[in-house]
Formats: C-alpha cells, sequence, structure tokens
C-alpha cells in the first residue's frame, strides 16, 4: 500500500485470552487471524484479526497492561471503556455475518436503518459483543457517495 491519505490502521482491543478472541474474529466474525503461531510460540505480544488490506485489531492479553508506556497513565488502559468500533461491509456481506453470529451463538441487537456515519447514513446497522464485552457495530451503505 503506498497511499499515504490519512485512515485507520489499527485498533488495539484488550482481550482475556489473545487465541481464543482470535478464533472468535476468524469463526464468527470472518476476519483472517494473523501472527497467532508467532504469539504462542512466544515471539510477538498479541496477534491480530485483519479487518482489510490496511487495517487490523489486535488483540492485546489484558496482562501487557502493565508494560505500557508510551505515555504516563498508559498502564491503567486495560478496561479502558470504549463505546464501540464499527466494521463497515458489503451488503452481502453484511448479511452473511450476521448469520455468522446467529451461528455462533452471538447475540446480536435489531437492525437499525439510517444511522449517521463517516459515509452518511447507513442502510441498516447491528450490533454485537465479543467474548471480552467490546462492542461492534456492522453496518453497510447504499452505493451513493457520501452527502
Amino acid at each position: 500500500m503506498t497511499n499515504n491519505t490519512t485512515r485507520l490502521d489499527h485498533v488495539v482491543l484488550w482481550v482475556t485470552d489473545p487465541v481464543a478472541a482470535a478464533v472468535f474474529y476468524d469463526t464468527a466474525v470472518g476476519l483472517e487471524p494473523i501472527h497467532v503461531a508467532e504469539f504462542v510460540q512466544g515471539t510477538v505480544s498479541f496477534p491480530s484479526a485483519r479487518v482489510n488490506e490496511e487495517t487490523i485489531l489486535d488483540l492485546a492479553p489484558k496482562t501487557l497492561a502493565e508494560r505500557m508506556r508510551m505515555l504516563p497513565g498508559s498502564d491503567d488502559s486495560a478496561g479502558h471503556p470504549v463505546n464501540h468500533v464499527c466494521l463497515s461491509l458489503p451488503a452481502d456481506a453484511f448479511d452473511a455475518l450476521r448469520s455468522r453470529l446467529e451461528d455462533h451463538d452471538v447475540p446480536v441487537s435489531d437492525i437499525d436503518h439510517g444511522l449517521s456515519g463517516a459515509r452518511g447514513n447507513a442502510t441498516r446497522s447491528f450490533y454485537f459483543r465479543d467474548p471480552d464485552g467490546n462492542v461492534f457495530e456492522a453496518r453497510h451503505y447504499d452505493e451513493q457517495p457520501r452527502p
């Protein structure tokens, strides 16, 4: 990727069991797990799940929080509340995700219509939680430009 425009690179999620989280994001959400074997071998600090070619979710164990030193107080960030992370999908992938989550007995919210986001109002959206309580919104937009 050589396009250097501003974009979301990664989101770090605090999780209890990174391997179990990677399995959840793979099987229930459909995101490719990366660096799981390396995490198990102890050569990387956490695995990740690929959202697309330029964005990943890092699945950081809560035990890593005590080593966070990038800013004063960073070690207190484990469990810090984030309202939710939103995944924007094509309509068919939106439907497939909802079906996969239901197949894995993951509770999902009702479908909302017209909620505002980065690309305008979404056609449909719903919410779900991962096993660590992180809340996600899944949405899709009609194929029209942002207002």
